[in-house]
């Protein structure tokens, strides 16, 4: 997993080893006060959307769409808390954890939620956008979430090993304790509970932040207005 962009300088540029302060979990909400009108699910052309997975991924495809599509529906005006339980548990039940190198033949690829349906695969990235953008399709608004890129210690409470990874932060209000979605660890916990997981960056919709302060606008990050284009492309919500 690449923590680096074309065209993100070398001094917003943040390396994976040198995580932030605990209090970078809080921080990195600092900044989302404001505009939180809650919206309503928009519609897709479901039609669409299974010809576009049948002829791409064939019917194990379109199961797990459907399966999907009977998910948001199911948890469309339920409590927000309810829906991120569903959501995160959706993704990591239905999409095996993969790297891009197997899955999509290249080193840094960001799946749209319709791609990564259709293979049934895909990195920490791919389960962090489908929970993303299903949950703004169920109107919590996307400025209440965080795209958190962090380090995570793997191999138990005595390891010093860390491998780069993201997950997706929900923030009740901006200066909550995060609830952090994972699929590392299935279970949704606070940050605060969360000591094997240091942030290093975040992004949404609004901007980068770093340390909890804006650094750059969204557009920065490449990878994130390809995806964009591409969820577009297929009928899917994008921002």
């Amino acid at each position: 997993m690449d923590l680096f962009w074309p065209g993100f300088s070398s001094q917003q540029q943040v390396r994976g080893g040198g995580g932030l302060s605990r209090r970078a979990w809080l921080l990195a909400g600092a900044a989302l006060a404001g505009g939180w009108a809650l919206r309503g699910a928009r519609a897709w052309d479901e039609a669409l959307l299974h010809r576009q997975m049948a002829a791409r991924y064939g019917e194990d495809g379109v199961r797990r769409l459907q399966a999907r599509l009977e998910m948001l529906r199911a948890q469309a005006g339920l409590p927000v808390a309810q829906q991120l339980e569903a959501v995160n548990a959706f993704w990591n039940q239905r999409i095996l954890a993969s790297e891009d190198l197997v899955v999509w033949k290249e080193t840094d690829y960001w799946a749209t939620p319709l791609e990564s349906l259709g293979r049934g695969a895909g990195d920490c990235e791919d389960f962090v956008i489908g929970k993303f953008f299903s949950l703004v399709h169920l109107g919590v608004p996307a400025q209440q979430m965080r795209l958190i890129y962090v380090r995570a210690r793997v191999g138990g409470m005595g390891s010093t090993h860390s491998i780069a990874h993201m997950v997706l932060g929900f923030y009740d209000t901006p200066q909550a304790d995060p609830l952090v979605l994972d699929n590392l660890v299935v279970r949704m916990q606070p940050a605060s509970q969360r000591s094997d997981l240091t942030p290093v960056f975040s992004f949404n919709a609004q901007g980068i932040y770093v340390q909890g302060q804006r650094s750059a606008p969204a557009e920065r990050i490449n990878r994130w207005q390809d995806l964009q284009q591409r969820m577009r492309k297929e009928g899917f919500d994008a921002l």
